[in-house]
This record gives C-alpha cells, structure tokens and sequence, in this order.
C-alpha cells in the first residue's frame, strides 16, 4: 500500500502545503487583535519564545509520527502504540479525525462568510447591487448557499490528489496570498492614522510581561496557530519521504507562518487605526475589535468609506482571506479522505464524496441551530481536543512509541547526544509547557 501512495513531489511544495494549513482565519484577524490588546511588541517577543519552545517541537512530534509510519493518523498511531496497545493508538487516531470533522464543520461556514464577501465587490462592480447586498449582509440563505459552495471547493482540491490537488494548488495559492498580503500593507500604511496603529503594534510595552494573561494568550496563539491536533498535518507528513529531515521543514513551516502572522499584524492594527481616523469606534472597553465584528463590521464599513478603491481593496481582503481559509481547510479535508482510502480500501472519489457529505451535514447542524452549536463547537476543538491531541503526541513521542522511533534509538542516541537531548525535551518539558496551557485555557473559560 505505501509503495503506491501518493505524495509530495517537492520540498518547496510540501512546505507551502504545511503552512498553507497553518496559515488560516486565526492568523489574519487572531494575532494581531491578540498582540494589540496584550502589549502590542512584547507580545510578538514572547509569542515567538514559545513558538520555538512549544508550538514548533509539537509540530514537529506530530508530523514526525505520520513521516514515519507512512500511514494516514489513524494507522500511524496505531503503529506508534503497539508497544502498549494499538487500540489506543486506533482511538486517538479517530477522535483526531472526528476533531477534523468538527473543526471543518464551523470553519467552512466562516469560509463561506469570507467568499461572499470577496464577491459582493465584485458584483458590485458589475452593476448587480441589490446581490452585492445580499452577498454582504449575514443570512440564514447566504449560509445555506455559500457553505457547501466552500466544501465543494475544497472538494474538488482534495479528489485531484496529494501532488496534482493540495501540492499544485497550495504553491499556486500561498504565493497569491503573499502577495495581496503585501500590496494591502503597503496601501494601508500609506492612509491618514496608520502610523498610530504601527507604534501600537511594533514599540513593546514590556511593562505587560508581569501581566500572566499576556505569556498565556501568547502560549495558545502559537500553539493553537500552526494547526496541530486535527492531524493534518501528520498526513502530510506521511507523504514525505522517510528520508526528509522533518527538522529543517518544521523550521521553515514555522518561519512562514510566523512571517505571516506578523504581516497580518502590519496589516490589521493600521487598518483598524485609520478606522478609528475615519470617526469608526475600534476599541470597546479599552480592548480592540476583534473577531467576526472586525472582519465583518469595521472593516467594510472601512473599505465603503474610501470610495470606489475601496471596492478594490475589499476585493483584495476578501479574496486573501478566502484563500487563507481553503488552505487550511484542504489539509484538514485529507485527515478523513486518507484514512478512507487506505484503510477501508476506497476511491479518492467516492472518499473525498463521503467525508464532504459528513462535513455538509455537520454544517448544516450548526447553521440550523447556529445560536446554540456554532461557539460551542469552536471552543471544544480550540479549547479541548487541539491541547489534548498535542500532549497525546508529546507522550506518544518521548514514552510509548519504541519501535520506528529513532529518539528512542539507544545506539543512534549514543552516537548523537544532540539527539537525546532532544527526545529529553519532548519527554519532559514539553507535556509540563502544554499542560499549564490547557489548564490555563480551561480555567479562563
């Protein structure tokens, strides 16, 4: 089965892939509202300590397990676990896809609020401005139509495989996103107020730093940031070679996805400030705007006051922020689609049709009962099953995984103490970090 599986055909490609999945919704309007309302510069100095500290070396244990076994989580854990017992390693396995199904199940509606709000400019561009409107405005019908719009493109990503779907489309789309990321930068700094929002964001105020809610929010972000625990990106471990040095990819997916993260940053925080410029009120009770009322409140309203460019620049967001939500949502889509294929023996098509068809259901639960499920949701795969998933890894990593496990290697250990040290640190002090961030987490809800 693994000799003829499919697999990334590119180191580049992989990478754009794996943060392609990293880099979400959470990155362009979560960062930047979290380091404005914690510091602004000491928050970006410590969410990058325990990026390195803890979020990168979870990345690390999560896709190293996946690289290999070669296997989809489900086999893959199984095969770690077998020392103790493979029907834990079946279990985790499953409840790491059922937390893909879940998180899947509210972030294709928010990537369907996104998609209609990169087309209400175009349609009002071209003259259609009562379905402008509509595409702008929040509706029961909008989340009816564009959500399964959303999984259908993920859908079709997904069926065309590892290299010629998420690999072809993830280095075509992640360069795109890049790109608008920079141009709206560079227009938004150059608007009256924007300097206010770069002093914010860019001078620390390190006074913050006795302030423990700062190291905690900065500690999720990172974690919560790189999309660990849903395993998606296990499987796209899988499908590198075992040869491939996970260390040096894990590093250059972390760089990209900090890059930008800290871009967002730049982009954000000045936009929100020319907003405030503009007489719009971006600060509620000595917080920043944050969330669904940032993306869908403040800055249209932004965008409409600008006049005709700022359809353009709606246009722009917009679009960027779609393709930020389909590229993570394909890594998360593969998590299911690949366990289909290689352990129940089915076509990708009739796979990727099954798991989108789960999906849409899910979905239309929440939208149905949108008041009850949808925050529900969101806190049990944020709060819940990513930290509890990512301390499974660490502990599968440092105690249960024997065979396979080149950390556990007596003889390799030996030859390289550098190594050890490393297989130490995932053991030990990585459960004790993420622990105090779950717990943290738990007690502040």
């Amino acid at each position: 089965m693994n000799s003829t599986r499919d697999s990334f055909h590119s180191r580049i490609g992989f990478v754009l892939a794996a943060a392609g999945s990293a880099i979400g919704l959470g990155n362009i309007w979560g960062f930047p509202t979290q380091a404005a309302n914690n510091g602004g510069g000491a928050f970006v100095f410590v969410y990058l300590i325990v990026t390195v500290l803890l979020a990168l070396p979870a990345l690390f244990a999560e896709m190293y397990i996946g690289n290999q076994a070669q296997k989809n989580p489900v086999g893959a854990l199984q095969d770690a676990c077998e020392n103790v017992s493979r029907n834990l390693g079946k279990w985790a396995g499953l409840f790491g896809l059922l937390g893909a199904v879940l998180m899947l199940s509210f972030y294709s509606i928010v990537a369907g609020w996104m998609l209609s709000h990169a087309l209400s400019p175009l349609m009002a561009l071209l003259g259609f401005a009562d379905l402008s409107s509509w595409l702008a405005d929040s509706s029961f019908a909008r989340n009816l139509a564009f959500t399964p719009i959303f999984i259908i493109l993920s859908a079709l990503i997904i069926n065309k495989g590892v290299h010629a779907g998420i690999e072809r489309w993830s280095s075509r789309l992640m360069p795109v996103l890049f790109v608008l990321l920079i141009g709206l930068i560079i227009y938004i700094l150059q608007q009256p107020g924007a300097s206010a929002g770069v002093a914010m964001y860019l001078q620390p105020d390190f006074s913050q730093l006795k302030n423990p809610q700062l190291i905690i929010s900065a500690m999720g972000q990172a974690f919560f940031s790189l999309s660990i625990g849903v395993g998606g990106m296990m499987v796209y471990g899988s499908y590198m070679k075992k040869s491939a040095d996970m260390g040096k990819l894990v590093l250059s997916i972390g760089a990209l996805d900090t890059l930008i993260a800290f871009l967002a940053g730049l982009l954000i925080i000045p936009t929100l400030f020319v907003a405030q410029h503009m007489g719009q009120e971006v600060f509620v009770d000595g917080q920043l705007i944050g969330g669904p009322q940032l993306i869908f409140s403040v800055l249209p309203t932004l965008f409409a006051s600008m006049g005709d460019i700022g359809i353009y620049v709606s246009l722009v967001f917009f679009s960027l922020m779609s393709m930020a939500a389909l590229t993570s949502t394909i890594s998360s889509t593969e998590v299911p689609v690949a366990y289909l294929v290689e352990d129940k023996n089915l076509p990708r098509t009739k796979a990727t049709a099954i798991v989108s068809l789960i999906v849409l259901s899910a979905c239309m639960s929440i939208v149905f009962n949108f008041d009850t499920l949808f925050g529900l949701v969101i806190t049990w795969v944020n709060s819940f099953q990513l930290p509890i998933m990512g301390l499974f890894y660490f502990i599968v990593v440092g105690w249960i995984w024997k065979r396979g496990n080149q950390l556990n290697d007596a003889a390799l250990l030996a030859r390289k103490p550098s190594l050890k040290l490393w297989g130490n640190y995932l053991r030990y002090v990585c459960p004790v970090l993420l622990s105090v961030v779950f717990i943290n987490v738990i007690m502040s809800l």
